[in-house]
Parts: structure tokens; sequence; C-alpha cells
């Protein structure tokens, strides 16, 4: 399998893991911008067309993998890939995240949930005709939008 490296760098304005949002519906109104490495800045030629992106990104922080964790917006232990947690055994993330806009090989974006200096892993459009499912279920995730806002990160994943 071919290594996977960093393309750039995620920044926000959260330099600690604790009290960050613990998805974007918690960030609507935070803005943050990537750098992406100049030798892959010709692809994000035509990026500037979507309203939204898909930020695949490592969490570096995370210092341990744990298959059963207990979640933030619930009481009970869980397996690990029924979550969101980043206590995963590759340690990847990923966000939707409004494009502001392009300006070479940085992007302004808003809604981000992500750590300060987060290496970036790739970028991939949303596209609703795609990405939109309209019949899903969320499992055992019974959170309303309001409760997914207002939650904030604590130190039980670090």
């Amino acid at each position: 399998m071919r290594e996977i490296k960093p393309i750039g760098i995620i920044h926000s304005p959260y330099n600690s893991i604790k009290d960050m949002p613990i998805q974007p519906k918690g960030a609507l109104e935070v803005e943050g911008y990537v750098i992406v490495d100049e030798e892959y800045a010709a692809g994000l030629q035509d990026l500037d067309g979507f309203s939204h992106i898909y930020l695949l990104y490592s969490f570096h922080e995370a210092k341990r993998v744990e298959l059963r964790v207990t979640p933030f917006m619930d009481e009970q232990t869980r397996g690990v890939f029924a979550t969101r947690s980043p206590l995963r055994p590759n340690h990847i993330g990923i966000s939707i995240v409004k494009l502001i806009r392009v300006e070479g090989n940085k992007l302004f974006v808003g809604g981000i949930d992500v750590l300060d200096k987060t290496p970036l892993l790739d970028i991939k459009p949303y596209i609703e005709n795609f990405d939109v499912v309209q019949e899903s279920v969320s499992g055992w995730q019974q959170a309303s939008d309001e409760e997914i806002r207002k939650k904030r990160s604590d130190n039980r994943f670090e």
C-alpha cells in the first residue's frame, strides 16, 4: 500500500481539543483556512465552483487506538466504527466545510471543527447529487441539531 502523506495544513481558531465543537454543525460561524502545499496547488483548479468540500485529515493529536468508545452524544460504549471518535486505527477524520473562496493555494472555509495545524490528507468536492442520502438512518445517534450545535469536546479522546 502506498504511504499516505499530508498535502497541506488546516488552520482554525482551536488550539486545544478541549471545548472544540464535535462536528461542523457546532462551528457554523467559525472560519479557518487551509494551505495546500505548492506541489499540489494545480489540483485546486475548478474547486471554487463548489459550495462545500470534504476535508480528510489526520487526527494528529490522537495518541491511542480504542475499538470501543463512549461517544460525546451518548453514555453507552460503542464500537469505534459506529462513531466519529478520533481513536480509530488510522486516526483519519472527515469534515464537510463551506468553501468561501480559493486564493492560490489557500482555501478559506467556514464551519471548521478541526484543531489548528492539523495535517490535511485530501480534499473532495461535496456533490449533492452524489452525497445526499434521502432515506438514511443514523443508528444509535438520535441527538437533535440543537444538541449537536451546543456539544463541545472534553478530554475523553486525548
